[in-house]
């Protein structure tokens, strides 16, 4: 309530909020609001009284809120009325609003399609996934943001149930000329793949805004994949961010898709395949374009894609020859083998190599496989920030050598992720952290699932230790 308080920015995600807490928050805010700019209320269960003050608060012109985020927050009907109501009266700063993860429903939508209708309305990004929309529900909000289409760049409808019309709708906002939007979630919206096919026509005849697209836990089918290729194809797509995870892909699917990205492949930076089969002509594919210097992917997910160790020898080879770009890598899942775990570890030994992210989570990694890994690792550990091993039975000896690199000086690990590795004594573990200087950057350890017995004791005076700042699970 202090005039002199300034603040822009308020985050208290699942802090257990009370109805009578909220009440007294919402009070406060409503004393001094003209410098809020973002509220992040998400997992807290307002109540009636919370949710009526911070309508009131909505309704307050000095109030310049554009960025509101209240997913799960158990939205009642009742209150999302009050809320879209407030909302209505002062819709003209907001730039962000996720609702997702409430039970809003088609009479609340019907609501909300008011606010997306008014033309003082400038929102950006609306997130609704998880919202139990049917087809009417889809269908009434993609009609509310066609007749005001020309501010909204980020559209989360993730978890709905599109159904036709609610597609039918969505494509003719898409191919309106002056949507302009960025980035596009439809992640388990159980599109068919007729509903597919009318989707990516519809990006085809306007492809040059959109940068994201996450299409995952949808049937595409063989019509859905080849319009998306031939969208990707197309020069002026400059996509860059692309999730299929569990899409189920075909491997001659995979094989039309990546030959696809191949013409055209200078914007994409995140490709995530994970949950496909992609075969050997779709790894061969894939591995063509990685080779492919005009190729600048960042990040690449290929998790539980059945790749066999003569596949993944194939992909880590190709990965080798252009691993400038490259920082995130998931092959969590796959059998990579003696000949891949090889390959792998030449590609981290590589100076040009400046991953940051690696997952090799149920790879059934031996400990000697580990030792190979490790080594690689001691020879250019100044770039990667976070590794999981977990479900792998790389056992003490594979902790012992993990521990080398743990004690070099240019080691900056902040995340390891050991869980169920077989693992019975983490002394030699406790004694690098105390040691050297990786107890700075490290602060998060995964040791469930493993009977570390005695040495239990040792990790704990670890953590207590006043200067560290290590979250062990």
């Amino acid at each position: 309530m202090n005039t002199q308080c300034k603040l822009e920015k308020l985050h208290l995600c699942g802090c257990r909020i009370t109805e009578e807490q909220s009440l007294i928050l919402t009070s406060a805010l409503k004393s001094n609001p003209s410098h809020l700019r973002n509220l992040n209320l998400s997992r807290n269960t307002l109540g009636h009284s919370g949710f009526e003050n911070l309508s009131d608060l909505l309704m307050n012109p000095q109030f310049k809120l554009e960025k509101l985020d209240l997913w799960r927050c158990n939205i009642t009907e009742k209150w999302c009325l009050i809320l879209t109501s407030a909302l209505k009266s002062n819709p003209s700063h907001l730039r962000e609003l996720n609702l997702s993860g409430n039970k809003i429903k088609n009479t609340q939508v019907n609501r909300l399609c008011g606010i997306l209708k008014d033309s003082h309305c400038k929102l950006e990004r609306l997130g609704l996934s998880d919202c139990e929309m049917t087809d009417e529900g889809c269908s009434s909000v993609t009609s509310a943001l066609k007749s005001n289409p020309s501010h909204l760049r980020e559209l989360n409808l993730s978890g709905n149930e599109l159904g036709d019309t609610g597609v039918k709708n969505l494509c003719d906002l898409l191919m309106n000329t002056q949507f302009k939007l960025e980035k596009l979630d439809l992640w388990r919206c159980s599109i068919t793949e007729k509903q597919c096919l009318i989707l990516t026509s519809a990006l085809k005849s306007n492809p040059s805004h959109l940068r994201e697209l996450n299409l995952s836990e949808n049937k595409l089918g063989d019509s859905g994949v080849k319009n998306l290729s031939d969208l990707l194809m197309n020069t002026q797509f400059k996509m860059e961010k692309l999730n299929l995870w569990r899409c189920s892909i075909t491997e001659e699917q995979c094989f039309i898709l990546t030959s696809a990205l191949k013409s055209n492949p200078s914007h994409l930076r995140e490709l995530d395949l994970s949950g496909n089969e992609l075969g050997d002509s779709g790894v061969k594919n894939l591995s063509d374009l990685l080779m492919n210097t005009q190729f600048k992917l960042e990040k690449l997910d290929l998790y539980r894609c059945r790749i066999t160790e003569k596949q993944c020898l194939i992909l880590t080879s190709t990965l080798k020859s252009n691993p400038s770009h490259l920082r995130e890598l998931n092959l969590s899942g796959n059998q990579l083998g003696n000949s891949g775990v090889k390959n792998l570890s030449d590609l981290l030994m590589n100076p040009q190599c400046k991953m940051k992210k690696l997952n090799l989570c149920l790879c059934s990694i031996t400990e000697k496989q580990c030792l190979i890994l490790t080594s690689a690792l001691k020879s250019n550990p100044s770039h990667l920030r976070e590794l999981n091993l977990s479900w792998n039975q790389i056992k003490n000896t594979g902790v012992n050598h993990l521990c080398d690199v743990l004690k070099d000086s240019h080691c900056k690990l902040e995340r390891l992720s050991l869980y169920k590795c077989g693992i019975t004594d983490v002394s030699s573990l406790t004694q690098s952290l105390t040691n050297t200087k990786a107890l700075q950057f490290l602060k998060e350890l995964d040791l469930r699932n493993n009977m570390i017995g005695d040495s239990k004791q040792q990790l704990i005076d670890v953590l207590r230790d006043s200067n560290c700042t290590l979250s062990v699970d």
